[in-house]
Formats: C-alpha cells, structure tokens, sequence
C-alpha cells in the first residue's frame, strides 16, 4: 500500500464529512448536521477533531440576519483526504490481497 490511513478522516462521519466538503467550496454546519443526521454536539466533536488538525476551518461570517457557521476543507485537509481516498482505493485494487484459493493453497 503507498498511501497510509489517515486516522483522524477514518472515522465514518469523519470521512463522510470530508466527502461532502471535498466537493464543496464550503457548507453550512446545519447542512452537515441534516446530511449525516446526528445531533449538533456530535458534529461538533467530530469538526473539532478535523480542524485540530488543520484539516477544515470554519468562519461565522456576520452581517445581516442570524449567524451561521460555515465549514470548508482547508488545503492541508484536501491533501490528506485524497492520500486517505488513495489508500482505500490501494487496499481494495491490491492484488496482495488473500483470495480464498490462496488461503486454501497455504492450508496445503
């Protein structure tokens, strides 16, 4: 495999979150909340994670009406990412991967 696992985007709703946000300029945190259907404390946690390490940012633009957070995968985080999509992509096309007749030719 070339590329590690990143940790901190393997999580599910990490990397779900990190999906979205790769396709995305930025999105609004209630537009996360509603796409992986948790609560916001829950969101929070996992947004804090990927902004401790430099992998999103996010701004509370003020102006007119009510405040929102918006969230956007920083560069640093859409580098990671794309290593992480990288070694999923690796693990699944390996041809290193026991087939069942290897295991049947290794039981002899």
């Amino acid at each position: 495999m070339s590329e590690p696992f990143d940790e901190v985007i393997h999580a599910p709703n990490r990397l779900r979150i990190c999906a979205f946000l790769d396709a995305a300029t930025s999105t609004e945190f209630g537009v996360l909340r509603e796409l992986l259907g948790v609560a916001d404390s829950v969101l929070s946690k996992h947004l804090k994670v990927l902004q401790d390490a430099g992998y999103v940012s996010m701004t509370k633009p003020t102006g007119r009406g009510r405040v929102k957070t918006w969230v956007s995968l920083t560069a640093e985080g859409r580098q990671a990412y794309a290593r992480h999509v990288s070694a999923l992509r690796a693990l699944f096309d390996s041809p290193q991967l026991p087939t069942p007749s290897d295991d049947m030719k290794a039981a002899g």
